[in-house]
């Protein structure tokens, strides 16, 4: 909604009028920034979902509260200089990564369980939960 609403305002501010593609290189960057968060959050949820239901809920929820404030600061960084950026686009790429590892150590752990009868899942959530706060560190 945030994101919306600044694209709006910019479109109207720059434009004087409804909602259009040209405008300034102020608009521009509104523009783009939005459009690159509206095409990552699908792979966010896949992700997300993946992880929480397939290995540990509270690591998962606590990336994708994370995800969604470093989606804020690239935003809000690409508002500015397109260096600001950075940061944000490097940090929630690191937290995709995170869960898109948790998903497949869930897998993992469901084939182990099905094949072997060896469940790890203990071990996982472990290892989940003291890992995700190190998502913190930039």
């Amino acid at each position: 909604a945030f994101f919306a609403n600044k694209l709006e305002h910019e479109s109207k501010h720059c434009n004087g009028k409804g909602f259009q593609r040209q405008g300034s290189s102020c608009f521009d960057r509104v523009y783009t920034a939005n459009q690159n968060c509206g095409h990552a959050y699908p792979t966010f949820l896949a992700v997300l979902w993946c992880a929480g239901l397939l290995c540990s809920q509270a690591p998962a929820a606590f990336a994708g509260l994370m995800y969604l404030f470093v989606r804020q600061k690239y935003f809000v960084g690409y508002l500015g200089e397109r260096t600001q950026s950075t940061p944000g686009y490097l940090f929630g790429k690191r937290i995709i990564l995170f869960l898109f590892l948790m998903s497949v150590a869930g897998i993992l752990n469901y084939y182990l369980i099905y094949f072997f009868g060896s469940d790890f899942e203990i071990h996982i959530k472990t290892i989940t939960s003291a890992i995700s706060p190190l998502l913190l560190i930039p």
